[in-house]
Protein backbone atom coordinates (compact mmCIF):
# COMPACT_ATOMS: atom_id res chain seq x y z
CA UNK A 1 0.00 0.00 0.00
CA UNK A 2 1.35 3.42 -1.02
CA UNK A 3 0.80 5.99 1.74
CA UNK A 4 0.10 9.47 0.33
CA UNK A 5 0.11 12.94 1.91
CA UNK A 6 -1.90 15.60 0.04
CA UNK A 7 -0.64 19.20 0.34
CA UNK A 8 -2.72 22.03 -1.13
CA UNK A 9 -4.00 25.28 0.35
CA UNK A 10 -7.40 24.90 -1.40
CA UNK A 11 -9.86 22.59 0.33
CA UNK A 12 -11.67 21.76 -2.92
CA UNK A 13 -8.39 20.81 -4.56
CA UNK A 14 -7.63 18.45 -1.67
CA UNK A 15 -11.08 16.90 -1.96
CA UNK A 16 -10.61 16.39 -5.71
CA UNK A 17 -7.26 14.68 -5.16
CA UNK A 18 -8.81 12.44 -2.54
CA UNK A 19 -11.55 11.53 -5.02
CA UNK A 20 -9.06 10.72 -7.76
CA UNK A 21 -6.80 8.75 -5.44
CA UNK A 22 -9.81 6.80 -4.18
CA UNK A 23 -9.90 5.02 -7.51
CA UNK A 24 -6.53 3.38 -6.81
CA UNK A 25 -6.81 0.36 -4.52
CA UNK A 26 -3.09 0.35 -3.71
CA UNK A 27 -3.12 3.98 -2.49
CA UNK A 28 -4.04 5.24 0.99
CA UNK A 29 -4.34 8.97 1.80
CA UNK A 30 -2.82 9.24 5.27
CA UNK A 31 -3.15 13.00 5.75
CA UNK A 32 -3.73 16.48 4.36
CA UNK A 33 -1.98 19.82 4.84
CA UNK A 34 -2.89 23.30 3.64
CA UNK A 35 0.45 24.98 4.25
CA UNK A 36 4.21 24.46 4.07
CA UNK A 37 4.48 24.38 7.86
CA UNK A 38 1.74 21.81 8.16
CA UNK A 39 3.27 19.69 5.41
CA UNK A 40 6.66 19.58 7.15
CA UNK A 41 5.06 18.48 10.41
CA UNK A 42 3.03 15.72 8.75
CA UNK A 43 5.96 14.43 6.71
CA UNK A 44 7.90 14.04 9.97
CA UNK A 45 4.97 12.50 11.84
CA UNK A 46 3.50 10.22 9.18
CA UNK A 47 6.51 9.28 7.02
CA UNK A 48 4.43 9.01 3.82
CA UNK A 49 5.68 7.21 0.74
CA UNK A 50 4.50 10.03 -1.54
CA UNK A 51 3.66 13.72 -1.16
CA UNK A 52 1.35 15.36 -3.69
CA UNK A 53 2.64 18.91 -3.25
CA UNK A 54 1.12 22.09 -4.62
CA UNK A 55 3.71 24.61 -5.82
CA UNK A 56 1.96 27.72 -4.50
CA UNK A 57 1.30 27.68 -0.75
CA UNK A 58 0.38 30.58 1.54
CA UNK A 59 3.57 30.41 3.60
CA UNK A 60 6.10 29.53 0.90
CA UNK A 61 6.85 27.56 -2.24
CA UNK A 62 6.46 23.86 -2.69
CA UNK A 63 9.88 23.94 -4.35
CA UNK A 64 11.42 24.88 -0.99
CA UNK A 65 9.93 21.85 0.72
CA UNK A 66 10.91 19.65 -2.22
CA UNK A 67 14.52 20.78 -1.89
CA UNK A 68 14.54 20.09 1.85
CA UNK A 69 13.08 16.62 1.41
CA UNK A 70 15.51 15.58 -1.29
CA UNK A 71 18.51 16.95 0.61
CA UNK A 72 17.54 15.06 3.77
CA UNK A 73 19.99 12.45 5.01
CA UNK A 74 17.17 10.05 5.94
CA UNK A 75 14.95 8.40 3.39
CA UNK A 76 12.68 11.04 1.87
CA UNK A 77 9.25 10.48 0.36
CA UNK A 78 8.61 10.62 -3.34
CA UNK A 79 7.18 13.97 -4.46
CA UNK A 80 4.80 14.85 -7.27
CA UNK A 81 4.26 18.58 -7.72
CA UNK A 82 0.87 19.97 -8.66
CA UNK A 83 0.41 23.41 -10.19
CA UNK A 84 -2.36 25.54 -11.61
CA UNK A 85 -0.28 27.51 -14.08
CA UNK A 86 3.20 28.45 -15.31
CA UNK A 87 6.28 26.32 -16.05
CA UNK A 88 6.70 23.13 -14.08
CA UNK A 89 8.98 20.16 -13.70
CA UNK A 90 8.47 17.32 -16.19
CA UNK A 91 6.95 14.98 -13.57
CA UNK A 92 4.47 17.54 -12.20
CA UNK A 93 0.69 17.50 -12.68
CA UNK A 94 -1.16 20.54 -14.04
CA UNK A 95 -4.64 21.31 -12.70
CA UNK A 96 -7.27 20.26 -13.44
CA UNK A 97 -5.48 16.97 -12.93
CA UNK A 98 -6.08 14.41 -15.63
CA UNK A 99 -6.88 10.97 -14.11
CA UNK A 100 -4.73 9.15 -16.67
CA UNK A 101 -1.70 11.36 -16.00
CA UNK A 102 -2.16 10.85 -12.27
CA UNK A 103 -2.36 7.09 -12.78
CA UNK A 104 0.85 7.13 -14.83
CA UNK A 105 2.61 9.24 -12.19
CA UNK A 106 1.51 6.87 -9.41
CA UNK A 107 2.75 3.87 -11.39
CA UNK A 108 6.14 5.51 -11.89
CA UNK A 109 6.37 6.19 -8.15
CA UNK A 110 5.40 2.60 -7.38
CA UNK A 111 8.27 1.35 -9.53
CA UNK A 112 10.77 3.63 -7.79
CA UNK A 113 9.50 2.52 -4.38
CA UNK A 114 9.99 -1.13 -5.22
CA UNK A 115 6.23 -1.70 -5.42
CA UNK A 116 6.61 -2.50 -9.11
CA UNK A 117 9.18 -4.14 -11.44
CA UNK A 118 12.05 -1.79 -10.56
CA UNK A 119 13.89 -0.15 -7.70
CA UNK A 120 14.00 3.27 -6.09
CA UNK A 121 16.51 5.69 -7.57
CA UNK A 122 18.38 8.41 -5.80
CA UNK A 123 17.23 11.91 -6.71
CA UNK A 124 18.44 15.47 -6.41
CA UNK A 125 16.52 18.74 -6.71
CA UNK A 126 18.58 21.36 -8.56
CA UNK A 127 17.79 25.05 -9.07
CA UNK A 128 20.12 26.72 -11.57
CA UNK A 129 19.08 30.31 -12.20
CA UNK A 130 15.44 30.33 -13.29
CA UNK A 131 15.42 26.63 -14.14
CA UNK A 132 14.64 23.67 -11.89
CA UNK A 133 15.51 20.03 -12.37
CA UNK A 134 14.51 16.92 -10.49
CA UNK A 135 17.47 14.74 -11.33
CA UNK A 136 17.62 11.02 -11.04
CA UNK A 137 21.31 10.57 -10.43
CA UNK A 138 21.49 7.45 -12.60
CA UNK A 139 20.39 9.63 -15.56
CA UNK A 140 23.49 11.85 -15.25
CA UNK A 141 26.16 10.97 -17.81
CA UNK A 142 29.01 12.91 -16.26
CA UNK A 143 29.71 14.98 -13.14
CA UNK A 144 32.42 17.64 -13.49
CA UNK A 145 33.82 19.70 -10.60
CA UNK A 146 33.72 23.49 -10.99
CA UNK A 147 35.37 24.78 -7.84
CA UNK A 148 33.06 23.93 -4.95
CA UNK A 149 30.18 23.30 -7.34
CA UNK A 150 29.50 20.47 -9.78
CA UNK A 151 28.24 20.46 -13.35
CA UNK A 152 25.87 17.57 -14.17
CA UNK A 153 25.68 16.56 -17.81
CA UNK A 154 22.41 15.05 -18.95
CA UNK A 155 20.81 14.58 -22.34
CA UNK A 156 20.09 18.16 -23.47
CA UNK A 157 21.00 19.96 -20.23
CA UNK A 158 23.96 20.66 -17.95
CA UNK A 159 22.74 22.27 -14.69
CA UNK A 160 25.14 23.47 -12.00
CA UNK A 161 24.74 21.80 -8.61
CA UNK A 162 25.76 23.93 -5.63
CA UNK A 163 27.65 21.22 -3.80
CA UNK A 164 31.13 19.74 -4.25
CA UNK A 165 31.85 16.60 -6.21
CA UNK A 166 32.88 14.65 -3.10
CA UNK A 167 29.43 15.13 -1.54
CA UNK A 168 27.68 13.81 -4.64
CA UNK A 169 30.02 10.84 -4.86
CA UNK A 170 28.68 9.51 -1.55
CA UNK A 171 25.21 9.24 -3.10
CA UNK A 172 26.30 7.34 -6.20
CA UNK A 173 26.34 3.60 -6.83
CA UNK A 174 30.03 2.62 -7.17
CA UNK A 175 29.00 -0.23 -9.45
CA UNK A 176 27.62 2.32 -11.92
CA UNK A 177 29.81 5.40 -11.45
CA UNK A 178 33.61 5.73 -11.71
CA UNK A 179 35.79 8.49 -10.27
CA UNK A 180 37.81 8.88 -13.48
CA UNK A 181 39.87 11.89 -12.41
CA UNK A 182 40.02 14.53 -9.65
CA UNK A 183 37.39 16.56 -11.52
CA UNK A 184 35.21 13.87 -13.09
CA UNK A 185 32.82 11.08 -12.17
CA UNK A 186 31.46 9.19 -15.16
CA UNK A 187 28.40 7.01 -15.59
CA UNK A 188 29.82 3.74 -16.91
CA UNK A 189 26.62 3.06 -18.83
CA UNK A 190 27.37 6.13 -20.98
CA UNK A 191 31.01 5.31 -21.82
CA UNK A 192 31.05 4.81 -25.61
CA UNK A 193 34.67 3.82 -25.97
CA UNK A 194 38.09 3.89 -24.33
CA UNK A 195 41.09 5.17 -26.26
CA UNK A 196 44.42 6.95 -25.84
CA UNK A 197 45.07 10.69 -25.87
CA UNK A 198 48.09 12.18 -27.67
CA UNK A 199 50.19 11.92 -24.50
CA UNK A 200 49.37 8.23 -24.13
CA UNK A 201 46.96 8.51 -21.22
CA UNK A 202 43.70 6.60 -21.34
CA UNK A 203 40.69 8.64 -22.42
CA UNK A 204 37.00 7.90 -22.04
CA UNK A 205 34.36 8.99 -24.51
CA UNK A 206 31.36 9.70 -22.29
CA UNK A 207 28.40 10.46 -24.57
CA UNK A 208 30.71 12.52 -26.79
CA UNK A 209 32.64 14.21 -23.95
CA UNK A 210 36.32 13.32 -23.63
CA UNK A 211 37.52 12.55 -20.09
CA UNK A 212 41.08 11.60 -19.17
CA UNK A 213 41.24 8.45 -17.04
CA UNK A 214 43.95 8.55 -14.38
CA UNK A 215 45.37 5.35 -12.96
CA UNK A 216 44.08 4.14 -9.59
CA UNK A 217 46.93 5.60 -7.52
CA UNK A 218 46.59 9.03 -9.13
CA UNK A 219 42.83 9.03 -8.58
CA UNK A 220 43.29 8.12 -4.92
CA UNK A 221 45.85 10.93 -4.43
CA UNK A 222 43.40 13.54 -5.72
CA UNK A 223 40.23 12.07 -4.20
CA UNK A 224 39.39 14.91 -1.75
CA UNK A 225 37.83 17.31 -4.32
Amino acid sequence: MMRVLVVDDERLARLELRRLLGGHAAVEVVGEAGSLTGAKALVAALAPDLVLLNVQLPDGSGYDLLGELLDAQDAAPEVILTTGHGPSLPDSLVKPIDPERLAAALQAVAVRLGMGPGCKQSKLFVRDGQHCWLLRLDDVRLFEAEGQHTRAYLAGAAPLITRPLRDLERRLDPQRFLRASPRHIVNLADVRRIGHAADGTLQLDVAGIQVALLDASARAAHHPI
